[in-house]
């Protein structure tokens, strides 16, 4: 019976085209409910003598049918390459696919646009650190406690200094003019891009979004000047002859201060900047303050200043037409491959910002 049974399996395992059958034929011996198990499953009825011996016969039919499923599963392995590799061919003469290059993030090249932008005007580039003490951050720029300005700024908290200062991450980028009219001698033309913090989330901000301001420090400086350098950047920058007005306001370090406005045109759901009769605000500006300039170490009598300062995120989005802020800072590279600007043409800085 055995015997029988050996030959019946082998002939079956000879016989197998390919691995799927090979599979099942392991199955119907050597499976669960397997002829080879069942008989194994019978030792335990026969008599202890009858046992040791049919059991070594069995057990030996196990490793034999094994070895020979083992043996032509490595076969039937083979010819199944071998006949891929002879049906399947790859054209070696082909181009390789493309590589996709990597993409310059919009904020990124909108620094570098109004750098260079500003750079045309004798601006030089400076910058700061981004963790503030509450004097540089609010105490020089004319905000003393209690202000109720501060209370606009939605600032982030640190805990103090080790030498008992009050600490915060910057609300604009205004304690790097502070910065720089103590260690610099005017007169000067300074721009300074960079990350700030605030605590909004929604479409149009973010906890950490991205300003630039404007420090111009000398002497006669007017409103007259300001007005001129902002016009100029622009209609440089929107690529148009853009329309302008001139808002009085109000911002501690600024006085007089004003926002400005740009023509726009809002028909049928679409913005566009420099056409149609309505307006879009756009940045914040103004003479600096008496107050700021002393803390400076300048002497408002001999100096006068402007200054200005808009967000960075919203001029790409105007620029741009991005609907939302949150996707520039969600790391998706969908997002990025629309948006992104390649680093083949990415415009080179202006000499004279460094």
């Amino acid at each position: 019976m055995l015997e029988t049974l050996k030959n019946e399996i082998l002939s079956a395992i000879a016989a197998a085209n390919d691995t799927a059958g090979l599979e099942s034929i392991r199955v119907e011996a050597l499976g669960k409910k397997g002829k080879v198990t069942e008989l194994l499953k019978s030792l335990g009825g026969m008599d202890e003598a009858t046992r040791k011996t049919q059991g070594m016969l069995i057990n030996q039919l196990k490793d034999e049918i094994a070895n020979a499923l083992d043996e032509k599963k490595v076969a039937l392995a083979a010819a199944e390459l071998n006949a891929r590799l002879a049906s399947e061919k790859l054209d070696i003469t082909l181009p390789v696919a493309p590589v996709p290059h990597g993409s310059i993030h919009p904020i990124s090249q909108t620094i570098e646009e109004v750098v260079e932008l500003f750079a045309a005007q004798g601006f030089t580039l400076a910058t700061g650190p981004e963790i503030e003490d509450d004097e540089h951050n609010f105490t020089a720029l004319n905000i003393p406690e209690h202000h109720p300005a501060r209370e606009m700024q939605d600032t982030f908290h640190l805990p103090p200094a080790p030498d008992g200062r009050k600490m915060v991450l910057r609300t604009q980028p205004s304690p790097v003019q502070i910065r720089h009219m103590r260690t610099h001698k005017p007169p000067f033309r300074i721009i300074a891009p960079g990350r700030v913090y605030r605590c909004d989330y929604d479409a149009t901000h973010a906890p950490m979004f991205h300003q630039v301001e404007g420090l111009v420090i000398g002497k006669g400086i007017t409103m007259a000047h300001l007005r001129g350098c902002l016009m100029e950047f622009l209609s440089a920058y929107f690529g148009t002859s853009v329309k302008t007005r001139f808002r009085p306001s109000f911002f501690p370090f600024t006085e007089p201060s004003a926002e400005v406005d740009i023509g726009c045109s809002r028909k049928n759901g679409e913005l566009k900047i420099g056409e149609g009769d309505d307006w879009l605000e756009i940045l914040g500006c103004g003479m600096v303050h008496p107050n700021v300039l002393c803390a400076g170490g300048l002497d408002p009598s001999e100096w006068q200043g402007f200054a200005f300062g808009m967000g960075l995120d919203r001029i790409t989005m105007l620029k741009y037409g991005m609907p939302d802020l949150r996707p520039m800072f969600d790391s998706d590279v969908r997002w990025l491959q629309h948006y992104g600007f390649s680093p083949l043409h990415f415009p080179s800085i202006a000499k004279g910002t460094v």
